[in-house]
C-alpha cells in the first residue's frame, strides 16, 4: 500500500523539554520522522516547546511552532493550520497523551483530522492498566497479579490479599513518574496518593512485586497489513525492580536459551498483532530466572527510549520506518536506508554486543537518594559496541564521564569486606562497581547472585575482567596478556598503570561496520565500532570510497546530563552540515544513542566510541583527518583540546592555548588588566585553610567553584565559614586537581552574549538578560532576548568588551561571555571560547545560523563576507524568553533552591511581541500552573526582606491570600499588607507543611542562605512543594516575574501562535480607529487591507487604559462572503465574543463613512448570525444606527444556563452566598438579568465575577443589574464576561428590555430607554425580534506599532 492519497498536511507533536524520563531520544525519533514525511512531499507542521533541539530547526518542518504543549494551544494550532492528519507516536508520552485527549474529546473528528500511527483502542489497551490486563489475559499472555485502583483504600485492601512488596504504576505518566516499590502500608498510602495525583486519568496499577526476575525487552515494528518483525531483543543487567531507563541494558539478549528467546519473541509478536500496532512498539517481559515462567510487564505502543537504543544498536531506523507506515506504506515497500538493498521487513541480525549505560545526576546532587527503583532518575545514557560484553561494558564505563577509566571505583576499593557486603544489598548507581570489587576480592558469583539476582552470566563476565586485571597486576606483561587485556576492554594507560610495565608494541584499533545484517549485505551508510582484529573495515571503506575531499572529525558531547544537554548535539549536527556544505568529508565521534548526531545518515561516517584521549587517537590514526572540531561538543570535547594539540592534531577554530587562557585564573586576570575590563575580585585556593583566609579577606558572601567545569558543577554561594568548610569537604573528596576559584559575590543584573569571531571581527546576534540577578546559574535563570534593561551606553560597552575579549583570545568560531552590571559598571563573570547552551535559542529567534557561520569562520572565512554584517545584529521584533525546566519530583531529597550550580534538565521557549506575553508562554510551556487565585506562602532569608514587601503586594493586589513565617510576616505587616502567620515545622503540628498539605497554597516563595542538607526546615518546605506540585519560587526576581505575568491578563487563548519559519523581520504598523457607542469603546481595525494574526493578544495589550490605547476590546472589520462585512469582537482578556450591539453600530458607521458600502441598509455577519442595520445620516455621515438584533432566546440549554424548565424568568438562585432572582436571555451571547432597588451602590467588582464564573453558566455570562425607573425607562450597570464593568453593552440593553417585558415591568412593542453609564439606547422588543437604536461616534484614528 503506497502513500495514502488522503494525507497532504501532517502535524507532528514533539515531546517538549528534556526531563528525567523523557530525554533526547524523542527528538531524535521526531527529527527522523519529520525528514521521512518531507521526503514523501508532505507538508509538515511541528509543535514542540523545546528550542534546544535540532527537531525545532527550520529545516525539519514547513511550519514550526515552539509553543507550550498544552491542550488549548495545540487545538488553536490545529484550527489555524488545518492539518488533515496528526502523528501521535513520536512525541513520547507527552505527544501521545495530548493526541488521545484531542481524539477522545471529538476535537480531531470535528476538524477532519485523522490520527496516524496509533488507533485509540490500541493506545487504551496498552496504557489503561485494566484494559491492558484484560487484553493480555484474553490472548493467553500471563500478567503479574495486580489491581487497577482509583483510590488509596482499594490499594490497601489488595495488599491485604497478595502481601508485600508491591509495585505502584500510575497510568499515562512518564519515566515511571509517581510510581515505586512499597514494602508496607505507610509507603503504600504515600506512593499511591502521589501516583493518583500525577496520573491524568487518576488511575494506578498495584502489582505484585516480582523483583529478582530477569527483565527482557523486544522492540517490534508492524504495518497496517499485519506484517510484523522484531527489530532487536534487549536484556536488563539489573533484574525486575529497576526502571529500564536506569538499568544497564544489553542488546541482543545474551542470557536466554533458544527456547526462552523464541517463547518471548513469539509472545511479543502475538501482543503487537493483537493490539494492531501500526509502527514501533516496545514489549517488556519478566522472566523467572530458574523456570520458563514469564509475565508481560508493559507495552509501549509508540516510539520509546528503547526504540532509540534498538535503532542505534541494530542500525534499523525505527522512527523513520514508523513514520512511513503511518502514512500508508508497508514494510515490504520501505527500503532499509542502511543497506540500500534490503527492505524494512528484514529482521536485523547482530554479530556484536551493545551495552547502554545510564548517566545519573548524583554528581550534581550530593544529598540525593541514590537508590534505584521503578521511577527513573537518569538524565541520559551512553552506548558502546564491541565483539564481547567485557569490552562493551568497559567502553561504556569510561565513556559515561564518571571519572573512571576501568571497573575500579576508588570508593568501593576503600570499603571493608563487611561494608562491601552491605553495599551489595543497596541497589543504586554504584552497585556495578561494588559487585566488581566483591569479585576482585574473591566473593563467589553464586553469593553475589543470591544477594543481587544479577544473572550469573553477567557476573562471570565481570569475573573475567577481574581475572585479567589480577594478571596484569601480578604477571609479566607478555604480548599475549596485552592482547587479552585489550580484547577485555582495558586502555593502554590502564594496562601500564596496573602492570607498572611499558607496552612494547601497542596495538592499533581496527574498526568494524554496523550493517544491520551480520555482514550479509554491504552497508551504504557506515557506522563503526573498534575491535582489536586484523581487518579494519573503516580503512577499507575509506580506501574504496575515497572522494578526494579532506576529512574533518567533529567530536560530539557524550551523554546528556545537567549542564550539558541537547543544545550541544544541535551544534554538532549543524557543524557537520556546514562542513559538508563547504566540501569536506565529515566524521562524527559520539557515544550517545539518543541523539541526531549519531543517526546513521548525519555525517559521512560515524564512530560509536567513547570520547577519551586513547579512543579518539585510534580513530584519528585510521581517518588521518585534515583537522578536528572540539568547539561544539561541550566540556566533553573541550577537555580533549590540550591533549590533541600536544599530539600535533590540527584543531580547527580557537586554539588550545586560547581556551587555557580563558580558563586559567591568572592568565585571564592579566588579559583583563591589559584590556581594562573589570571582574569581581577573586582568588584561587587549593585547601580549606586558604579558602577561609580568602573569604574573610574579601568579605562574605563569596562565590565558590572549581575551574574547568560546565553547568556550574559544585558551585555555591558561601555566606559564612561553615559553608566554606562543608563545600571544601565535598570538593576535596572528588580528587579535583585544578584549583578552586573564590570570587566576591555581586548581586547585579546578569547579561549573556554569544558572539562569532573570525580572529579580527565579531558578530553578536543578540544580547540576553537574565530575569534573576547574578548568583543563579545562567542555565537555571529565565533569559530574555533582547536585553530589556540596558542603556545604549551600556550596550556599546558590551559590544566593545566582547570584541576586545574575542579578538585578544584569538577566537575563531563561537565565544560565550557572561557579564554582570552592578552599580552601572560592567564586570566580566566568565568567557567560554566554545559553543554554549543558548546557541540554538538565539539562532532560532534572530535567524542568524550561528553554528554555520562559526564553522565557516573556523575554516578561515571572514565575518564581513558572510552576509550578516559585523557588530550587533539587528534586533528582532519579537521578545523570546527561555524558561528552565526541572525534574525535582524524580529525585528524592534534592533541594529545589536555585543557586550558582545548575539544576535544570531542559528548557522551553516563549516567543511573542511583548515581554509579558513571552514570559507567560514560557512559564506555561515549562509546566507552571499559573493559577490566578488562592494562597501564597512566603518565607525568605534576611537579605531578601527588604524587597519581599513589593512582591507580596503584587500578589495581594491580584486577590491572593498571603501566609508567612513569623519573621517574614512581621516585614509584610509593617508594610501594611494583611498576612496570616504560620508556625515553623518544629513549632507545632499546625505548621508550614500542614498548610502546604491543605490545598490552600498555589505558590510558595522560599529563599534561604542555607540549603542542600535534607534535614533543614527550608529544604523540607521546598520538597513538600515539589511533591504537591506547587510552583516553588526560590528567587525574588522569579516571584516578581510571575506576579507581573499574572497581572498582564494573558491566557492560553490570547497569546500569538508564532511559526518560527515565518518570523516577521520588523514590527508591524497597524492603522486603527477608536470608536464608541454610549461610551462602550473599542479599537477598530479594517482588515480589508491589512493582516492581523493575533487579535486576541492585541486586545489584551492595546485595551489597557494605562499602558495601551484603551478600550473595552478590539473589533476587526473583515470581508464576508455572505454579508456586506463581517465583525469579529474580542474582549479585554482576549476571548472572542459572539456579538456586541454597540460595536456593530460603529462597524456600520465605519463601513458607510469610509465608502466601503454606499447604501443605508446593510448586513453584518457575526458569530451569532447575520444582523441587518439601518443607518441614520447627519451631514452625510452616520450619526445613529438601528440594529435588528434577531429574536431573543429564552430556552435554557440554548443560552446556555444549567437550569431546568422552558425558560428562566424571575428564578431564585444563590450566587456566592447571596440569594438573587434572575432572568436569562441570549442575544447571540448569554445574559443574566437581575432587577434591584438600587444599582448605584452595588459593589459590581465583587459581585460581577461571581456571576461570570458561576457553575450555572458553562460559557460564562454577561450580567445586567437593572433598576426600573418607570414602564419605559431602565437604569443599567453591566459586568461583561472577559472585560469586567463596561460603560455600555448593546446586547445587554436588549436582554434587559426583554427581561423587563417578560417580567411584566415594561410593555412589549414600545420603545424602552435603557440608561447606561455611557449614554442611552432605545430598545424595542417585538414578536419579530429585538431592535436597538443608538449613536455611533468616531473618537480618533491612528497608527500603532506592534
Amino acid at each position: 500500500m503506497p502513500l495514502r492519497e488522503d494525507i497532504k498536511k501532517v502535524m507532528v507533536i514533539g515531546s517538549g523539554p528534556i526531563v528525567i524520563g523523557q530525554a533526547a531520544e524523542f527528538d531524535y525519533a521526531g527529527t527522523q520522522a519529520c525528514r521521512a514525511l518531507k521526503e514523501d512531499g508532505l507538508e509538515v507542521v511541528l509543535v514542540n516547546s523545546n528550542p534546544a533541539t535540532i527537531m525545532t530547526d527550520n529545516a525539519m518542518a514547513d511550519k514550526i511552532y515552539i509553543e507550550p504543549l498544552t491542550l488549548t494551544t495545540v487545538k488553536r494550532i490545529i484550527e489555524k493550520e488545518k492539518p488533515d492528519s496528526l502523528l501521535s507516536t513520536l512525541g513520547g508520552q507527552t505527544g501521545l497523551t495530548l493526541s488521545m485527549q484531542l481524539e477522545k474529546e471529538g476535537f480531531l473528528k470535528k476538524h477532519g483530522v485523522k490520527l496516524l500511527g496509533a488507533r485509540v483502542d490500541t493506545i487504551d489497551k496498552a496504557e489503561d492498566r485494566q484494559m491492558f490486563k484484560d487484553t493480555m489475559l484474553a490472548i493467553g499472555q500471563p500478567v503479574i497479579p495486580s489491581l487497577v485502583v482509583t483510590d488509596v483504600e482499594s490499594a490497601v485492601e489488595f495488599a491485604g490479599e497478595v502481601g508485600y512488596p508491591l509495585i505502584i504504576r500510575p497510568a499515562f505518566t512518564l519515566g515511571g513518574s509517581g510510581g515505586g516499590i512499597v514494602n508496607n502500608e505507610e509507603e503504600l498510602r504515600e506512593i499511591t496518593h502521589g501516583g493518583l495525583e500525577l496520573s491524568p486519568i487518576h488511575q494506578v496499577l498495584v502489582e505484585k512485586c516480582i523483583s529478582g526476575w530477569k527483565e527482557i525487552e523486544f522492540e517490534c515494528i508492524r504495518d497496517r497489513a499485519g506484517n510484523v518483525i522484531t527489530v532487536c531483543s534487549m536484556e536488563n543487567f539489573d533484574p525486575v525492580g529497576v526502571h529500564t531507563g536506569d538499568s544497564i541494558v544489553i542488546a541482543p539478549a545474551v542470557t536466554l536459551s533458544d527456547k526462552e528467546y523464541q517463547m518471548l519473541r513469539s509472545a511479543a509478536l502475538s501482543i503487537v498483532s493483537e493490539l494492531q500496532i501500526e509502527g514501533g512498539c516496545n514489549c517488556q517481559f519478566a522472566l523467572h530466572p530458574d523456570s520458563f515462567e514469564y509475565a508481560v510487564i508493559e507495552v509501549n505502543p509508540r516510539v520509546s527510549r528503547s526504540s532509540a537504543l534498538a535503532s542505534k544498536a541494530s542500525g534499523y531506523p525505527i522512527a523513520k520506518v514508523a513514520a512511513k507506515i503511518a502514512v500508508g506504506y508497508t514494510l515490504d515497500e520501505i527500503k532499509n536506508a542502511v543497506t540500500g538493498k534490503t527492505y524494512a521487513c528484514f529482521e536485523p541480525a547482530l554479530d556484536y554486543v551493545v551495552v547502554k549505560f545510564p548517566k545519573w545526576p548524583f554528581d550534581k546532587f550530593v544529598y540525593a537518594k541514590r537508590s534505584l527503583g521503578t521511577q527513573m532518575k537518569a538524565t541520559g545514557e551512553v552506548m558502546s559496541i564491541a565483539p564481547t560484553f567485557e569490552e562493551a561494558i568497559m567502553k561504556s564505563v569510561r565513556g559515561a564521564e564518571i571519572s573512571l577509566d576501568c571497573m575500579n571505583m576508588p570508593k568501593a576499593m576503600e570499603l571493608t569486606d563487611d561494608e562491601l557486603e552491605a553495599a551489595l544489598h543497596d541497589c543504586n548507581d554504584e552497585r556495578l562497581f561494588m559487585v566488581y570489587e566483591a569479585l576482585r576480592r574473591g566473593v563467589s558469583c553464586e553469593h553475589i547472585f543470591d544477594i543481587t539476582k544479577i544473572d550469573k552470566w553477567f557476573l562471570y563476565k565481570l569475573l573475567n575482567i577481574a581475572e585479567v586485571e589480577k594478571r596484569l597486576r601480578t604477571e609479566t606483561l607478555t604480548h599475549e596478556l596485552y592482547v587479552e587485556a585489550k580484547n577485555t576492554g582495558f586502555l593502554d594507560s590502564v594496562i601500564t598503570r596496573l602492570s607498572g610495565q611499558k607496552i612494547e608494541t601497542p596495538l592499533v584499533a581496527a574498526y568494524k561496520m554496523v550493517d544491520t545484517c551480520a555482514a550479509e549485505f554491504a552497508a551504504q551508510t557506515p557506522y563503526f565500532y573498534s575491535t582489536w582484529d586484523e581487518e579494519n573495515e573503516a580503512a577499507e571503506f575509506i580506501a574504496e570510497r575515497h572522494s578526494g575531499k579532506k576529512t574533518i572529525i567533529v567530536f560530539g558531547s557524550g551523554p546528556i546530563r545537567i549542564g550539558q544537554g541537547i543544545e550541544f548535539d544541535y551544534a554538532s549536527v549543524h557543524c557537520v552540515w556546514a562542513l559538508k556544505e563547504a566540501g569536506y568529508e565529515v566524521v562524527i565521534v559520539n557515544n550517545n544513542p539518543e541523539t541526531v548526531s549519531t543517526d546513521f545518515d548525519t555525517a559521512d561516517r560515524l564512530y560509536f566510541e567513547p570520547l577519551t584521549k586513547e579512543d579518539v587517537m585510534q580513530i584519528i590514526h585510521t581517518e588521518q583527518p585534515y583537522g578536528v572540531v572540539v568547539a561544539f561538543g561541550g566540556q566533553t570535547a573541550i577537555k580533549l583540546t590540550n591533549f590533541l594539540s600536544e599530539q600535533g592534531v590540527n584543531i580547527l577554530g580557537t586554539s588550545a592555548d586560547s581556551i587555557d587562557m580563558a580558563e586559567d585564573r591568572e592568565r585571564f586576570d592579566e588579559l583583563l588588566e591589559e584590556l581594562q575590563i573589570k571582574r569581581p575580585q577573586g582568588f584561587t585556593v587549593m585547601t580549606c585553610e586558604e579558602a577561609l583566609e580568602v573569604a574573610n579577606k574579601i568579605g562574605y558572601p563569596v562565590l565558590m567553584r572549581p575551574s574547568y567545569v560546565l553547568g556550574g558543577q559544585n558551585m555555591i554561594i558561601a555566606f559564612n565559614d561553615e559553608d566554606i568548610v562543608e563545600y571544601m569537604g565535598i570538593i576535596l573528596e572528588q580528587n579535583i586537581t585544578n584549583p578552586v576559584l573564590i570570587d566576591k559575590y555581586l548581586m547585579g543584573t546578569e547579561l549573556e552574549v554569544d558572539a562569532i569571531c573570525d580572529g579580527e571581527d565579531i558578530l553578536i546576534p543578540g544580547i540576553m538578560e537574565h530575569i534573576e540577578r547574578a548568583g543563579i546559574h545562567s542555565g537555571d535563570s529565565i533569559a530574555v532576548y533582547p536585553a530589556f534593561n540596558i542603556s545604549d551606553r551600556m550596550r556599546d560597552r558590551i559590544i566593545d568588551c566582547t570584541k576586545k575579549l574575542a579578538v585578544s583570545l584569538k577566537t575563531k568560531g563561537l565565544v560565550n561571555i557572561q557579564y554582570l552590571v552592578y552599580d552601572h559598571e560592567l564586570y566580566v563573570i566568565e568567557v567560554n571560547p566554545r559553543s554554549s547552551r543558548t546557541i540554538p535559542y538565539i539562532s532560532k529567534v534572530t535567524g542568524v545560523p550561528m553554528v554555520d557561520l562559526a564553522t565557516r569562520a573556523m575554516l578561515g572565512e571572514k565575518m564581513k563576507d558572510m552576509g550578516y554584517g559585523t557588530g550587533l545584529y539587528k534586533t528582532s521584533p519579537y521578545v523570546a524568553v527561555k524558561v528552565p525546566v526541572f525534574s525535582f519530583e524524580k529525585l528524592i531529597n534534592v533541594d529545589s533552591h536555585l543557586g550558582p550550580e545548575m539544576k535544570s534538565t531542559g528548557e522551553v521557549l516563549g516567543i511573542a511581541q511583548t515581554l509579558e506575553e513571552a514570559l507567560y508562554k514560557g512559564l506555561i510551556g515549562a509546566g507552571y500552573t499559573l493559577k490566578k487565585h488562592g494562597g501564597v506562602f512566603i518565607t525568605v532569608r534576611n537579605s531578601d526582606k527588604g524587597e519581599i514587601a513589593d512582591v507580596a503586594k503584587k500578589f495581594y493586589d491580584l486577590g491572593f491570600s498571603l501566609y508567612a513565617t513569623k519573621g517574614t510576616a512581621a516585614v509584610l505587616e509593617r508594610a501594611g499588607i494583611p498576612v496570616r502567620v504560620v508556625d515553623k515545622i518544629h513549632e507545632s503540628d499546625n505548621n508550614t507543611l500542614a498548610l502546604l498539605e491543605s490545598g490552600k497554597i498555589n505558590y510558595v516563595i522560599s529563599t534561604s542562605t542555607k540549603g542542600r542538607i535534607p534535614t533543614r526546615d527550608s529544604v523540607k518546605i521546598r520538597r513538600k512543594a515539589v511533591e504537591r506540585n506547587i510552583p516553588c519560587l526560590t528567587s525574588i526576581d522569579t516571584a516578581n516575574a510571575i506576579a507581573d505575568s499574572l497581572k498582564s491578563r494573558y491566557s492560553e487563548v490570547s497569546t500569538e501562535l508564532v511559526d518560527i519559519n515565518h518570523l516577521r523581520s520588523e514590527k508591524m504598523k497597524l492603522r486603527f480607529t477608536k470608536m464608541q457607542g454610549c461610551g462602550n469603546d473599542y479599537i477598530y481595525f479594517n482588515v480589508f487591507d491589512q493582516v492581523i494574526d493575533n487579535p486576541e493578544g492585541l486586545s489584551v495589550r492595546l485595551s489597557d487604559r494605562h499602558f495601551g490605547i484603551g478600550g473595552d476590546g478590539v473589533v476587526l472589520i473583515c470581508p464576508s462572503d455572505v454579508a456586506d462585512a463581517k465583525m469579529r469582537m474580542f474582549n479585554l482578556d482576549g476571548s472572542e465574543g459572539k456579538m456586541c450591539g454597540n460595536a456593530i453600530r460603529c462597524v456600520g458607521k465605519y463601513l458607510y463613512d469610509n465608502k466601503l458600502v454606499d447604501k443605508q441598509t446593510i448586513t453584518i455577519d457575526t458569530l451569532s448570525g447575520i444582523k441587518t442595520l439601518s443607518l441614520y445620516l447627519r451631514g452625510g455621515e452616520v450619526s445613529a444606527v438601528k440594529v435588528d438584533m434577531g429574536k431573543a432566546i429564552l430556552t435554557p440549554n440554548q443560552i446556555p444556563v444549567k437550569l431546568g424548565g422552558e425558560e428562566v424568568i424571575d428564578r431564585p438562585v444563590t450566587i456566592g452566598d447571596t440569594p438573587y432572582n434572575i432572568t436569562c436571555v441570549s442575544m447571540g451571547n448569554p445574559h443574566c438579568v437581575v432587577f434591584l432597588d438600587s444599582v448605584d451602590t452595588l459593589d459590581i467588582e465583587k459581585v460581577g465575577p461571581m456571576f461570570e464564573n458561576s457553575e450555572l453558566f458553562p460559557e460564562r455570562v454577561n450580567t445586567e443589574f437593572i433598576r426600573v425607573l418607570d414602564s419605559h425607562t431602565l437604569k443599567m450597570r453591566v459586568w461583561e464576561r472577559g472585560s469586567g464593568e463596561t460603560w455600555a453593552c448593546g446586547t445587554g440593553a436588549c436582554a434587559a428590555a426583554v427581561a423587563a417585558v417578560e417580567n411584566g415591568l415594561c410593555p412589549k412593542g414600545e420603545d424602552i430607554t435603557v440608561k447606561l453609564r455611557g449614554g442611552d439606547l432605545i430598545i424595542n422588543y417585538t414578536d419579530e425580534g429585538v431592535f436597538m437604536t443608538g449613536s455611533a461616534v468616531k473618537v480618533y484614528e491612528g497608527t500603532v506599532e506592534v
